[in-house]
């Protein structure tokens, strides 16, 4: 079925109600690369027992996390084959502290479609509230659909990051695992193409692919830990375009500049000299 975007934009896609544990919590930080040094104290607040330390970028997997099937891009004027799509960017605004367990609910509608001639993007907005009705999160992501755009809409504008003219003001490197993509994919992300070889080769890839929310959680804790000493709370906002693709096992070089109440990041993988990973990527300074 073709767009449909005076259908799709502003469709209202629903509520889900959904709730999460100490353990979930652990579990999402494992997979983002946390406690990585089991002698580590900070590294180990990331999977304490009660009450863990909570990552914003938790809110990506929070209303998903016990998901068992892989998901359908099917939505009121938007049906797509999921071996086209891949994620485009991604943003997270934390209005207060993640609690370590609790539960909330969820709106999501479609707030924009764009027609980049030989793809389409799809952009949608949720907000999650706990039980009193008070946010506790906002996020906006897109998905990249190969192949479907041409039906007609607007093209969209352009949110490129300026970067300074200068060296970064912190260098990290970031090791992933063989194995982090069917790690992270127990976050409730049954995407085959993260974990099935022949799904990946359909699409076009060598072997699974990270999950891109993989790569972009573990970008988070990366600089949480490195800038921010693990207070995961210094984080307000975190946006991420999804500049290339990244295989596990390998190894990310996060430059970061510090700009005061925003961080500007880029991640590239450094076992392909440089091949981009994140880019336009905005850490907004929590107040």
């Amino acid at each position: 079925m073709p767009i449909d975007p005076s259908v799709a934009v502003g469709a209202d896609l629903g509520e889900v109600s959904f709730e999460w544990s100490a353990s979930d919590v652990a579990l999402y930080h494992l997979a983002v690369g946390a406690a990585a040094d089991p002698m580590d104290a900070a590294g180990l607040a990331y999977v304490d027992d009660v009450a863990p330390k909570v990552l914003p970028s938790f809110a990506t997997v929070a209303a998903s996390f016990h998901a068992t099937e892989a998901p359908k891009v099917s939505f009121p004027g938007v049906d797509i084959d999921l071996a086209k799509v891949v994620h485009g960017s991604q943003q997270i605004t934390a209005h207060r502290p993640i609690p370590a367990a609790g539960k909330a609910t969820t709106r999501t509608k479609i707030v924009e479609v764009q027609d980049k001639g030989a793809a389409a993007v799809i952009i949608q907005e949720s907000v999650a509230v706990d039980d009193t009705g008070e946010p506790l999160w906002t996020a906006r992501s897109s998905i990249f659909a190969k192949g479907e755009g041409g039906f007609g809409g607007e093209r969209g504008t352009s949110t490129k990051v300026a970067y300074p003219d200068r060296a970064a003001d912190h260098r990290i490197s970031v090791s992933t695992l063989p194995q982090q993509a069917l790690l992270y994919r127990l976050c409730g992300d049954r995407n085959p193409l993260h974990s099935d070889p022949d799904f990946a080769a359909a699409a076009g890839f060598p072997r699974p692919i990270l999950h891109g929310l993989c790569t972009y959680g573990t970008v988070c804790r990366a600089i949480t830990d490195a800038v921010f000493g693990g207070d995961v709370t210094a984080v307000g906002d975190y946006s991420a375009s999804f500049a290339g693709v990244v295989f596990p096992g390998e190894t990310l070089d996060v430059n970061v500049w510090d700009e005061g109440e925003q961080l500007l990041v880029t991640a590239t993988v450094a076992d392909r000299d440089g091949a981009p990973a994140l880019g336009n990527v905005v850490l907004t300074v929590a107040r």
